[in-house]
């Protein structure tokens, strides 16, 4: 592997350009003996698990439930995977034998189950080939986030994944700059599909039909969620920089220190009130444009790629706005993809001209800049993923795993499936649902047409485990609904209740987003029914 990635001077290669977050690899590999002693420390119990995770987020990394094994969270600006990095992550996957990899709704990659001795290894393995992985998690600013197929949707505003990975970039100069009250998250949308919830981020760049960006801030699931307020408009995208040069100030200077449960930039909405969090911020950004010079013009991503002439189609199939290139889709159930798929994509598409793999916010993968050809070999070997709308349902890790989570999301997306797939339903009868572990809302249950969140349900028989349910979410741009959980449903009942209003939809021959219109009602009824239980 060394001599694949040149140690200490590889940079990732990003069509024909240089890429890599400065030099900040000089700035944090001695932070890596830290980690290790720290980390052993915890091993040897002499850090408790609290101390351990307020330490180790930082570097991108958690212990998994029981305190045994451990978490190991790449940054992935916009989702993006070249070729170059594919080829890594498998060659990594196989010298630590990785058993579970998981996609993110953040468009990240997670490596579980890690020995400590096999984590500390890795992150340096990681490191020195300039994928870092510092602020993966922690009180930093995370993964920033842009539409997975922008560059290549036909139909979109414009691309803005080269601003998200300036973006990236320069966020990572807060790392150990500056303490945040908690994590700041950052996201770029190409089009009105809101595919990365730039409406309700901690700050969200909306792209317009003028090439312009209207910018939100204050945004978020979790607790007391809340849509962004839209805090600037007709913003030229080479200023993109000061607005974030903005949140930071506005959240470093204003951000809750004191009480955690109210550090995320959501609640400076009710301390500040609209007006004068928008005020501030402002303020924070007059600052930066008579202080900074972080004006950037990043280089188009260009795709010089022809067609070959093979027309495909179906399901999975995206036709692109370059003519006769295609973007495949592939969802791994819950995210989970096998680690050993990492290699199998790599050998597929290493002599694919342009093509490589960009991950969604919900979980799943396009492998994009396909040509007719290349698409219908990719569809081949894809075929291990969803089949249906439903069974590209999101899913966080689960209880099994995270140290926080109340219900074993992963397990009730399982049951759900293979229940559902039993009856052999129409695509469409149910839709897709996004299940969280608990209210930190990583699956964004808010937003989903249904959506579920661990929780405890009492009983005359005593706690039993369950999840509160929500309905009538909706991220579009323009028509955002945050819903609120309302009744609560044991956990092993929730694959018939889904069995139940399938059939119920199936037998009117139509599909969920038709059938909910005129019978809501219906939908609250069968709820009820199955709170009941």
């Amino acid at each position: 592997m060394d001599m694949i990635y040149n140690i200490f001077n590889f940079k990732w290669q990003y069509k024909g350009e240089i890429y890599m977050a400065k030099d900040f690899l000089e700035e944090f590999i001695p932070d890596l003996e830290e980690f290790k002693e720290k980390t052993m420390a915890f091993h040897n119990k002499k850090m408790t698990v609290a101390e351990y995770k307020g330490f180790s987020g930082g570097f991108g990394s958690y212990a998994q439930r029981g305190g045994e094994k451990h978490m190991l969270r790449l940054r992935l600006a916009g989702g993006q995977v070249t070729k170059d990095k594919l080829e890594f992550i498998s060659e990594l996957c196989g010298k630590y034998d990785v058993s579970l990899a998981k996609l993110t709704t953040c468009q990240s990659i997670q490596l579980h189950n890690l020995e400590a001795k096999d984590l500390c290894d890795m992150i340096e393995s990681v490191w020195r080939a300039g994928m870092v992985s510092r602020g993966g998690g922690g009180d930093f600013p995370r993964n920033v986030m842009a539409s997975p197929l922008s560059g290549v949707q036909e139909g979109e505003n414009f691309d803005v994944l080269p601003y998200a990975r300036e973006t990236a970039d320069y966020l990572m100069n807060f790392i150990k700059a500056v303490k945040f009250p908690r994590k700041l998250k950052v996201c770029f949308s190409n089009s009105s599909t809101n595919e990365t919830h730039a409406t309700f981020r901690d700050l969200g760049f909306v792209s317009r039909p003028d090439g312009k960006f209207d910018v939100y801030i204050a945004g978020g699931l979790g607790n007391k969620h809340k849509l962004g307020v839209k805090a600037a408009e007709g913003t030229e995208p080479s200023k993109v920089l000061y607005y974030a040069k903005a949140m930071v100030d506005t959240f470093v200077s204003y951000g809750n220190y004191t009480n955690r449960a109210q550090s995320r930039t959501r609640f400076l909405q009710d301390t500040l009130g609209i007006d004068g969090l928008k005020k501030a911020f402002l303020e924070k950004l007059d600052n930066a444009f008579k202080n900074e010079e972080l004006d950037i013009c990043p280089e188009p991503y260009i795709i010089s790629k022809k067609d070959d002439g093979t027309r495909v189609s179906g399901r999975r199939v995206t036709a692109q706005k370059q003519t006769g290139l295609y973007a495949v889709f592939y969802q791994p159930a819950g995210g989970k993809i096998a680690p050993s798929k990492f290699r199998e994509l790599y050998d597929l598409i290493k002599d694919m001209e342009d093509v490589e793999l960009r991950i969604t916010p919900e979980e799943g993968l396009y492998i994009i800049n396909c040509n007719g050809t290349e698409a219908e070999k990719v569809l081949e070997a894809t075929e291990d993923g969803a089949s249906t709308i439903f069974e590209t349902s999101v899913a966080c890790i689960g209880n099994q795993i995270c140290q926080v989570g109340v219900g074993d999301s992963q397990e009730l997306l399982g049951m759900c499936i293979d229940a559902v797939r039993k009856e052999n339903f129409a695509d469409g009868v149910l839709p897709q649902i996004h299940i969280s572990g608990c209210p930190s809302s990583c699956a964004a249950q808010q937003i989903a047409e249904i959506g579920f969140r661990g929780a405890i349900k009492q009983s005359p028989d005593g706690p039993k485990k369950a999840f509160a349910i929500y309905t009538g979410g909706c991220p579009y741009q323009g028509r955002e609904n945050l819903s609120d959980f309302g009744k609560s449903i044991i956990a092993e009942a929730i694959p018939q209740f889904l069995v139940e209003l399938g059939k119920i939809i199936s037998g009117q021959n139509t599909t969920y987003d038709k059938w909910i219109k005129d019978n809501g009602q219906k939908l609250d009824e069968l709820i009820c029914k199955y709170a009941e239980m």
